[in-house]
């Protein structure tokens, strides 16, 4: 791997992991709408873990722009990545603004699968932006 900035890396995948776990209680907790929002931060900032390590910079808070920046970058990425992060981004702005949807406030428009399957593909990011350092070092 080129020169890579760990001490930057890891302050932002210890803040993805931070907001994986919230993300985590707040499913449990029943608060869906929640838990989605911070599994889409969670993924977000694993991949500006990624971005920022290796001394790029990237404005904006968009999963698929940042996976977008990894691929110019030459990192090598999991296939099924752009549909994770497509899916993560629709959690984005929904879950927190009341008039995000037509009627009703954004708390009544999530469920416990959605909220599962969004904390399972923020868990998958999570876990490639640990295993490209991890793989990295050991080589």
């Amino acid at each position: 791997m080129r020169l890579f900035d760990m001490d930057e890396y890891m302050r932002w995948l210890k803040q993805a992991r931070h907001t994986l776990s919230s993300a985590v209680r707040d499913k449990v907790a029943g608060d869906y709408a929640w838990s989605c929002f911070k599994a889409q931060q969670s993924a977000e900032f694993a991949l500006k873990a990624l971005v920022r390590g290796a001394g790029r910079f990237m404005a904006g808070h968009s999963t698929l722009k940042l996976y977008e920046v990894l691929r110019d970058a030459g990192f090598e990425l999991p296939e099924q990545l752009p549909k994770w992060c497509r899916e993560l981004d629709r959690h984005y702005i929904p879950p927190r603004y009341p008039d995000a949807y037509p009627a009703g406030s954004p708390f009544e428009y999530y469920d416990c699968d959605t909220a599962e399957q969004a904390v399972i593909l923020a868990e998958r990011v999570v876990r490639y932006a640990e295993e490209v350092v991890a793989g990295a070092e050991s080589n």
